[in-house]
């Protein structure tokens, strides 16, 4: 999603470390009420949104000099998320939180903490201000028991 872009140069480090290719991946939602009321038209929308955000999500991974390849899928979210690490063998799901609370969380969820139920990767989540940056590599990582 757009808010993604917050941890987009963190992984772009982490993939340059580790010479790992990046694959950034954008789900249209096509579970939402709108998209079957509508049908092709709020779907194209949708994807034409998804491969924008994915445009410039890849012009900043080209300025980082980071390998990477895109898609743009339909469905539900997590599952989907979930299901497209799987089947090309990700190491690793990073994406933001957007901290959602109360009412707003009950209707809409959490796509970030079904992925982290859902998923038999790691998964990295970071929720952050637009102008912060995390620093890497780490020198005081917490880990919980």
């Amino acid at each position: 999603s757009e808010d993604s872009s917050e941890i987009l140069h963190h992984v772009g480090e982490l993939a340059n470390w580790a010479d790992a290719t990046i694959h950034l991946l954008f789900v249209a939602d096509t579970t939402r009420d709108s998209v079957t009321v509508v049908e092709n038209t709020v779907v194209d929308a949708l994807v034409q949104e998804g491969e924008g955000i994915v445009e410039d999500a890849s012009k900043t991974l080209s300025t980082l000099g980071v390998e990477y390849e895109t898609d743009v899928v339909q469905g539900n979210p997590a599952p989907t998320i979930v299901e497209y690490a799987d089947r090309y063998g990700h190491d690793l799901i990073a994406m933001s939180t957007h901290g959602r609370r109360g009412v707003s969380r009950y209707l809409q969820g959490s796509v970030s903490e079904k992925v982290v139920r859902l998923s038999s990767v790691p998964v990295l989540t970071a929720r952050m201000q637009p102008d912060e940056q995390l620093v890497f590599p780490y020198e005081n990582v917490l880990i919980t028991t």
